[in-house]
């Protein structure tokens, strides 16, 4: 008796597939965004025993990376329109899948026995392929067989974040790769760009910080931290400005203090240079009023999404960032701000709670392939507020403060600049300098930043 066959006669089929599993993940689907967040991010169409099954996860995906709600008459007409579900079992099986449905609180439950029968189906194609080595092969060399062996169990049992082990040979690869574009680029700064070095990310909004950053990343933390009143939220909807509005980068801005209006009112100051009061009062022109409807036009045409979420959570923030990931292929989230999320665990103290959320932000950062921007308090000596150890989790901590009045008098660097009132501090700079202070002119009442102009010689 062949062993390939052997193995099969020996596992019953009840423990290769969870029918139920499958159908209460595709059920939870069809009824809970959340649910639908999750197993988008969670499973693949391969993860499904039944054919019918996977098609239906691939229909119900289609439909969300659309922002079709996808629902059984949306599945419907979907499989309609694709000639899908050609005959009445198709439906029969559809409708008693929507009928699965308990609720989403357990999703994650489902997702992995859905998970765990996947993984046990490709380790007896594992066994079914070594036995088939065997038998084909009697005289092969068993050490080879057993490294071959051993090299597909690991990458079966590796960890989903980390399931590829580079090579000797694909490391090199990877290297030669990016040595030859930093050599190219290189070459392209002295002859094309004049020596000014291109971004490798996002605009930071300041060309200055652009110079030392080469802009945000994607996988990049970045913390930028200042005392209560002094700029933390402008500085945010300045990096707005400089990625949405005028690069046209999707950028997710969740806001855990401000409703839409208060959001949207600055926004008119600052796409118009019309003081935030007046504009608040409603004390402006005629002529302001069109000024200030034209930078709305600008903002309507923009990459920019705001989530005014009072009650945000930290896995609140990788729930909705997935959704705008695969909606709107997001470039960057900014978090405004970390102290005012909830703490869900009483046990922990705050600076705990304040260094977990900002290592989730950074492993958000680097599953979605996105930039992150965490907006922090700062004590009045200028430390962070509960959490000193969150800086090691950052790849770019910046620090915002104003030029104390001395210091404009006395220092004669600063007199070579034009109406400096505050620095941008880099505190730490993964991949660059830091230790760096950058003045900028910040205008509260415009809310706008830009770096300070240096006096004419």
């Amino acid at each position: 008796m062949s062993l390939n066959v052997a193995i099969s006669d020996q596992i019953s089929d009840e423990y290769l597939f969870d029918l139920e599993s499958e159908r209460r993940v595709l059920s939870s689907m069809l009824h809970s965004e959340d649910a639908c967040i999750e197993s988008y991010h969670s499973l693949l169409a391969s993860d499904f025993y039944a054919p019918r099954h996977a098609t239906v996860f691939e229909l119900t995906c289609s439909l969300f990376e659309r922002e079709i709600r996808p629902t059984y008459v949306e599945l419907l007409k979907e499989g309609h329109t694709l000639g899908v579900f050609t005959n009445p079992r198709d439906i029969e099986e559809l409708k008693y899948i929507a009928e699965q449905y308990i609720d989403d609180e357990n999703i994650k439950y489902w997702i992995q026995k859905v998970k765990d029968k996947s993984k046990l189906r490709k380790f007896i194609d594992f066994l079914k392929g070594s036995f088939q080595i065997i038998e084909e092969e009697p005289d092969a060399d068993v050490e080879q067989i057993l490294m071959a062996a051993e090299e597909k169990l690991t990458n079966l049992t590796a960890l989903e974040i980390d399931d590829h082990i580079d090579t000797p040979e694909e490391l090199a690869k990877t290297g030669y790769d990016e040595v030859e574009r930093r050599f190219r680029r290189f070459m392209e700064i002295k002859e094309i760009h004049k020596g000014v070095l291109p971004l490798d990310g996002l605009t930071t909004g300041f060309d200055n910080l652009n110079h030392l950053t080469l802009g945000y990343k994607p996988g990049d933390l970045i913390i930028l931290g200042a005392q209560t009143g002094h700029g933390k939220t402008a500085f945010a909807l300045h990096t707005a400005k400089a990625i949405a509005v005028e690069h046209r980068k999707n950028i997710l801005y969740l806001n855990t203090e401000m409703s839409r209006e208060q959001i949207a009112l600055r926004w008119g100051a600052i796409l118009s240079g019309i003081e935030h009061d007046r504009i608040r009062t409603g004390d402006i022109t005629n002529t302001e009023l069109s000024i200030i409807l034209n930078g709305y036009s600008r903002l309507s045409e923009s990459g920019f999404y705001s989530y005014p979420c009072p009650n945000l959570t930290p896995e609140k923030t990788i729930s909705i960032a997935r959704k705008f990931k695969t909606q709107k292929q997001i470039d960057m989230m900014i978090i405004d701000y970390v102290g005012r999320m909830e703490k869900q665990d009483p046990k922990l103290q705050e600076w705990q709670i304040l260094e977990q959320i900002v290592k989730t932000q950074k492993l958000l950062a680097q599953n979605l392939k996105i930039a992150v921007m965490c907006l922090v308090q700062l004590n009045p000596d200028g430390s962070l507020q509960g959490a000193k150890r969150m800086k090691n989790e950052c790849d770019l901590m910046l620090k915002m403060s104003p030029i104390p009045r001395e210091e404009l008098e006395d220092n004669e660097d600063l007199k070579k600049y034009l109406n400096p009132n505050y620095y941008i501090y880099v505190d730490k700079n993964r991949d660059g300098r830091s230790g760096v202070r950058i003045p900028i002119t910040f205008d509260l009442q415009k809310q706008s930043m830009k770096d300070a102009e240096r006096v004419a010689p």
